[in-house]
């Protein structure tokens, strides 16, 4: 394994840290100030309109992107620091135009869009001009096993219709939000993971109905989660993604790089943890002296350092093995990243909350929003049992034919 940054790799890292602290950390009061004064709870502040169009300008813009010409060029590798940095705040992401869902929807386009297709989504997406979604997960069954989606895609002459409902569909209340890309069931009477299709439909379609806004731990997000009811949908033909009965197939090509590009951000979330924790505990004072000369502070000091290490290891493992061999080939390791990542994220942000006793709990700092949100992410694109599942069951494949 080979960890070293090309040069430009390094540049890049350097100009966004530089980018973090000139623009994006001071801009994260004035984010909540707007959004907390704005009429509509999902509309986008005027401070993240100006830091996109600061990234955009210096070059730091759509860095994920490695297919084709549609990005950066960047390798997973070099990617990922890159995706940490971006990480430590939670508005970052969306300043370089890196953010979920907006990323898995680009590369779905990128690598299974039609020239037509790219046009008229990929494009504007890349340019921010739009935004998008991505409705999977249905409330009445467990969708982490897509054999149990019911809801339907049923071709009509030139059109397919789509019924069913959804929720926590991320993104569809953000005003700017044009795409929602669909996975239901096309051909339920085909082998179970031939069953389901994607779909390209424009948020504006007739029969589209947004039931609720769901929180997340008690939080409003930005874009909204929405519990969304689809009734007789109508879309062209032509906004089929990829071939009917491809879906499953494309959803495990979108869903592999997002589970990546997650751990990679995890990484950037339990270091901005650990700063604040540190920076707390020389601080503070309690029985005579600084809370950092507490044997039990200082024993969650160092826990936290050793495991966010182990974990960047295994991401930039995880990266390279995507590089070198495929992402086919890396499966194990993105399954264990996805689990290793938010756990030792979210350990290391309750290590950090504890240090900071009351003030871990309120909204003085962005501690509780990201306990919130890493244990959120625990659920998010696949619970952490689906992906123990897989590894175990990669790793006890190797003694079967031993054992038979």
């Amino acid at each position: 394994m080979d960890f070293d940054f090309s040069p430009r790799a390094r540049e890049l890292q350097d100009r966004m840290r530089s980018f973090m602290d000139q623009h994006v950390y001071p801009g994260e009061p004035v984010y909540d100030q707007q959004l907390a004064a704005a009429d509509d709870p999902h509309a986008l502040p005027p401070v993240m309109r100006e830091l996109k169009e600061k990234a955009r300008a210096e070059g730091l813009w759509n860095l994920f992107m490695s297919h084709g010409d549609w990005g950066a060029g960047l390798s997973n590798l070099e990617y990922a620091p890159l995706a940490e940095i971006a990480g430590r705040s939670i508005i970052g992401p969306e300043v370089f135009n890196c953010s979920a869902p907006d990323t898995g929807n680009m590369e779905l386009l990128a690598l299974y869009g039609t020239p037509e297709q790219r046009d008229r989504w990929l494009r504007p997406l890349l340019e921010a001009r739009i935004r998008s979604c991505f409705a999977m997960t249905e409330p009445d069954v467990a969708s982490s096993d897509p054999r149990n989606l019911r809801t339907r895609i049923t071709r009509d002459g030139d059109a397919y219709v789509v019924n069913g409902r959804k929720w926590y569909t991320s993104g569809i209340l953000d005003p700017d939000c044009a795409l929602i890309i669909l996975m239901g069931v096309s051909d339920p009477d085909a082998p179970a993971y031939r069953q389901q299709s994607m779909l390209l439909v424009p948020r504006d379609t007739p029969g589209i109905t947004v039931l609720r806004d769901l929180p997340m731990f008690g939080y409003t997000d930005r874009l909204g989660h929405g519990d969304v009811q689809f009734t007789d949908v109508r879309v062209p033909a032509a906004n089929l993604l990829g071939a009917q009965g491809e879906g499953f197939a494309l959803a495990q090509g979108r869903l592999g790089p997002g589970r990546m590009h997650y751990a990679m951000r995890a990484v950037g979330f339990a270091e901005r943890a650990l700063e604040l924790m540190c920076r707390r505990v020389l601080a503070r004072e309690a029985f005579g002296g600084p809370l950092a000369d507490q044997g039990v502070v200082r024993e969650w000091i160092a826990h936290s350092r050793i495991e966010v290490e182990q974990l960047r290891l295994l991401v930039l493992k995880s990266a390279w093995l995507m590089d070198t061999v495929g992402n086919a080939a890396a499966r194990t390791e993105v399954a264990a990243i996805k689990v290793a990542a938010l756990q030792v994220a979210h350990r290391v942000v309750d290590r950090a909350v504890q240090a900071h006793g009351a003030a871990g709990v309120s909204d003085d700092t962005v501690l509780a929003r990201l306990f919130a949100i890493t244990r959120a992410l625990r659920i998010a694109d696949g619970p952490d049992e689906v992906h123990l599942r897989t590894v175990a069951r990669r790793e006890l494949a190797k003694y079967k034919e031993e054992a038979a």
